[in-house]
Parts: C-alpha cells; structure tokens; sequence
C-alpha cells in the first residue's frame, strides 16, 4: 500500500475517531450507553462507529465499481450515513 498524504490523512482521522469514542467511553459515558435502534440491535458508541466506517467502506467500493471518479458524490452519502448511524442505530 503506498503510503500518500491523502492515506496518512485517513487514518489519522480513523484512529482519531477511534480515540475520541475512546476517551467518550472512559470519561463521560462509563455504562456505554447502549440502546436499540432502527435495525433492532442494542449498540453503544464504538458499535456505531464500526457501523458507520463499514458503511462508508461499502459506500466508496460500491460507487467507485458502478461510477468511478469523482468521489465528493459518496463523501455526502458517507457523511449522512455516519449521522444517521450515531442517531437511529
């Protein structure tokens, strides 16, 4: 894999994410607030980050297989999916 600054900045913001619901679950949220969403599955934070970022995954290997470039088209989609994830799931 070739390391770009376009891939140095994307998993610097997935780690940072990954530390954020970290650091959320350690101090603010101890229990891990768990609750039950849309698809019928009792999540907590770091389950619907999981979610969202497998999601987002499907989202640009889908839309680069049927549509190529660009790719601002399912950045949005990505975006909304990941809101969506952390408020209905």
């Amino acid at each position: 894999m070739a390391w770009t600054p376009a891939t140095f900045v994307l998993f610097c913001g997935i780690f940072g994410a990954i530390a954020v619901i970290g650091v959320l679950e350690v101090f603010k949220y101890r229990d891990g607030i768990e609750r039950k969403g849309v698809l019928g599955l009792t999540t907590t934070l770091g389950d619907r980050l999981f979610i969202s970022l497998l999601g987002t995954a499907y989202i640009f290997l889908a839309w680069l297989g049927l549509v190529g470039q660009p790719v601002w088209w399912p950045l949005g989609i990505s975006i909304a999916w990941g809101i969506f994830c952390f408020r209905k799931v």
